[in-house]
This record gives C-alpha cells, structure tokens and sequence, in this order.
C-alpha cells in the first residue's frame, strides 16, 4: 500500500534541520486532526519518530560546534600559556 506519508523529500539524511522540523509539524497537524485511518496513522507517527531524530541530530551537532567554538579560545591560550612557562 502507498500512502501520501511515502513520498518523502528525500533520504532522511539529505534532509536540512528546518525541511525536517517543518515535514515534523505537518506530520504532527494530520495526526492532530485525525481522520486517517490506523494504518495511516501508524505510518504518520514512524515518520515524525524519523523526523525527530533528524532534527535531535541536527541540533546536537550545532550544540557540539557550539561548545567546541566556546572552548576553542580557552585550550588555545592553556596551550599557549604552557609552551611560553
């Protein structure tokens, strides 16, 4: 059986952090809705897990780049700082 949860816009990897986010909230608004049938409805609800973990990888490696960019000075100077004493 196809359903109109099939056609994704693309290999989940290939998708961006805000493609993910925005099929995640279309996802979420037709299973709020309802009117599926449980099949569907099933389908739906593996896609948003999908989406999610998408979008979950998405922001932890912004988060990693994030730290990794506040670190980055302080173990530049200690590396410094060491070399010079």
């Amino acid at each position: 059986m196809t359903s109109t949860t099939d056609k994704a816009t693309g290999p989940a990897d290939a998708l961006g952090y805000e493609q993910a986010r925005d099929e995640l909230i279309e996802v979420v608004r037709r299973l709020e809705t309802g009117g599926t049938t449980l099949e569907e409805s099933l389908a739906l609800w593996e896609r948003g897990e999908e989406l999610a973990k998408i979008c979950r990888r998405w922001l932890d490696g912004a988060r990693a780049r994030l730290d990794a960019a506040l670190a980055g000075p302080e173990t530049a100077d200690e590396a410094g700082s060491d070399a010079d004493g």
